[in-house]
């Protein structure tokens, strides 16, 4: 009988320790699908299944093809373009907080490397077959959902990195927050300065080229709102200034702030204030002849 024991030793702490699966999609090019620059504040890998085509990376663009690997830092604006004779089948993971490292880049024979103003992309062919496997894993546990299927996407993540990291190229460093901080304070500005607008979450993803669910985890995380409900206090408070500060009625005053209704206005502001709006201008002016 034939045995052989690998015996484990030396086992390092994760290198990964911060990084958090976003998400992982699958796409195929059919033909309706507008190819849009759009950039993220977290680092995406781009694994081309079959098909053919090209990447676009801040005015250059370079083909893409079966095996290939697009690795795409934070805040690069980035799309890709399909050959109609052949779509392109792809597998996208967003990964937030980590951002890939370039050290031997001058090594690089057949990859693709750019530095833009934004950050970095880098493409190369997969020669590990490994690579797909996991992605497959990770979409079957994603599409069935069984119990702690996330914590199963998370630790295929790490082994994934792991082995892409065996390329000597890559090396990984921890994404500056601050990147987060900024994008939080542009989707701020934009509802502080547009409140009366009619204004959703797609909106605010357009705006900030960001997938809007985790533009919405992103905000609430630092301001400790989502944005709608941000978007609602600030009205509120607005209102609150045109109560006092005005003679406009209830109804003018819900139009300006962009409420729907008078009636969602009023609904709106007593939830918030445990008053209504005319009980509110009431005992300001009330208090103000004293």
């Amino acid at each position: 009988m034939g045995n052989t024991r690998h015996r484990i030793e030396g086992i390092k702490p994760s290198s990964f320790a911060t990084s958090k699966l976003l998400y992982i999609s699958t796409s195929k090019y059919e033909g309706d699908w507008q190819s849009i620059l759009h950039s993220h504040p977290f680092s995406e890998l781009f694994y081309v299944v079959s098909g053919s085509g090209s990447f676009v990376a801040e005015g250059k663009e370079f083909p893409v093809g079966r095996n290939d690997l697009v690795i795409i830092n934070p805040h690069v604006e980035h799309t890709e373009k399909s050959r109609d004779v052949s779509p392109l089948e792809y597998i996208v993971l967003g990964i937030e907080g980590l951002t890939f490292s370039f050290e031997n880049i001058a090594s690089i024979q057949d990859g693709v490397f750019l530095k833009t103003a934004s950050g970095a992309i880098y493409k190369y062919n997969v020669h590990n077959s490994n690579v797909y496997a996991y992605l497959n894993i990770m979409l079957e546990e994603a599409n069935q959902k069984k119990d702690n299927y996330e914590t199963v996407c998370q630790n295929l993540l790490e082994v994934l990195l792991v082995c892409l990291l065996r390329n000597d190229n890559l090396a990984v460093v921890q994404s500056d927050r601050t990147v987060l901080n900024r994008e939080c304070t542009q989707i701020k500005n934009y509802l502080d300065s547009n409140y009366s607008e009619n204004i959703t979450l797609d909106t605010l993803a357009d705006i900030t080229h960001m997938n809007k669910y985790y533009m919405a985890h992103a905000f609430a995380k630092c301001t400790g709102l989502s944005p709608i409900n941000y978007l609602l206090q600030k009205r509120i408070q607005e209102g609150k200034n045109l109560l006092e500060s005005t003679t406009h009625s209830i109804a003018q005053i819900s139009t300006m702030l962009g409420f729907s209704s008078q009636s969602y206005f009023s609904q709106a502001f007593k939830k918030a204030t445990g008053k209504t709006p005319i009980q509110h201008r009431s005992e300001y002016r009330q208090l103000k002849q004293r």
